[in-house]
This record gives structure tokens, C-alpha cells and sequence, in this order.
């Protein structure tokens, strides 16, 4: 009889599906490991972006020079990115090393930790681009309820970079999310009869 396969009362062959099982984990842990590895090369880029962009401008005879740090927003987008590239790079290690053994223990308190800082940066990184996002539209078309003027129409170059930044902050914040959703999958898979066991 082959592995996986099983007889029922009727007499009829039954597929237990361990090596299906086994595949789907396969793939899983892959997917793992490109997105954290792409949510840190792509964290790193929208950090750098915001957090590098100046420019000056003449305003009435007056220099003016924009930097992100003139918007709490922007700031706020910074650091979160570079913590998610932190992150993602510290746990895209922990899951190369993990498929190089081949095996690691991965127990419920593990899964737990995990799911719950993936939750944490997802929330984190999607409010970051909530509230950079919100800047910026106002910094494009003003509010002329509050007599707000649109400050890219002095500052071209520089929202153009922010723009380019908060669009590399947005996919970081989708792969975080993805990533909320494997670990999910990590935890609760250590529920019922594999639960205890060594992963590979």
C-alpha cells in the first residue's frame, strides 16, 4: 500500500494527504522568506527616499528648504519603514537559516511571538502610509476652506520623492499584511495532530 493512503470501513482507498500537507508547507516557508526579504529591500528604499529628499526654493526673495522632517507624517513614515526593514530582515534571516537545516523547532510560543509582531508591523506600516498619504494629498491640492496653498507646486522635486516613497511604504505595508496572514497560518497549524512536533 502506498503512503498516504488508507482503507475505510467500505473498503475504499482514502488519501490521508501528508504529503500535500507537507508541499503547502514547502511553499509557504518560500513565500515567507521572498516577502520579508522584499519588505526589507523595500522599506530600506522608502526610507532612504523620504529621509534623504531636500530642496530649495526662493519664496518671495526668501530661501526656503523643504525636509521631511517639516511633516510629522513623513517622520513617522521613516521610522517605520526602517523598523519594518529591521524586522524583516532579522526574521527573513531566521526563516533562510531555518530552511538551510532543513528543520527547526517552531513550538506554539514561537508561532505566537511571530504572529503577533507581523500584526503589530502590519498596523503599524498600513497607519504610516494612512497618515503620509493624507499629508501629501493636502500638500498637492491644498484646502482652501482653511486657506492651505498647495505647497508642490513650489516644492515639484520634492514631492515627487515623497510620492515615490510613500508608493515603496504602501507595498511594504500589503507584505506586511500577506506576512500577517502566513504567520496566521504557522500559528494555527500547530493546532491538532502535528501540534508539538519539530518543523522542517
Amino acid at each position: 500500500m502506498r503512503p498516504g493512503i488508507g482503507v475505510s470501513p467500505g473498503n475504499v482507498p482514502v488519501y490521508y494527504g501528508g504529503g500535500h500537507l507537507k508541499a503547502v508547507e514547502r511553499r509557504v516557508k518560500v513565500a515567507e522568506v521572498v516577502l520579508r526579504w522584499v519588505i526589507f529591500g523595500l522599506g530600506v528604499l522608502a526610507a532612504a527616499l523620504v529621509a534623504s529628499d531636500t530642496q530649495v526654493t526662493n519664496i518671495f526673495s526668501l530661501e526656503k528648504k523643504a525636509k521631511f522632517t517639516d511633516m510629522k507624517a513623513l517622520v513617522f513614515l521613516v521610522i517605520a519603514n526602517a523598523i519594518a526593514a529591521g524586522y524583516s530582515l532579522i526574521q527573513g534571516l531566521r526563516c533562510a537559516v531555518s530552511m538551510i537545516k532543513g528543520s527547526v523547532l517552531f513550538d506554539k510560543a514561537l508561532a505566537l511571538v511571530i504572529f503577533s509582531c507581523d500584526q503589530v508591523m502590519a498596523y503599524v506600516t498600513l497607519a504610516a502610509v494612512a497618515a503620509a498619504a493624507q499629508s501629501a494629498v493636502l500638500g498637492e491640492f491644498g484646502q482652501s476652506e482653511l486657506q492651505w496653498m498647495k505647497l508642490c507646486n513650489l516644492y515639484r522635486r520634492f514631492c515627487s520623492r515623497v510620492g515615490e516613497g510613500i508608493l515603496s511604504s504602501f507595498v511594504v505595508s500589503l507584505g506586511m499584511v500577506s506576512l500577517s496572514g502566513l504567520s496566521a497560518f504557522n500559528l494555527f497549524r500547530l493546532f491538532g495532530n502535528n501540534k508539538g512536533k519539530t518543523r522542517g
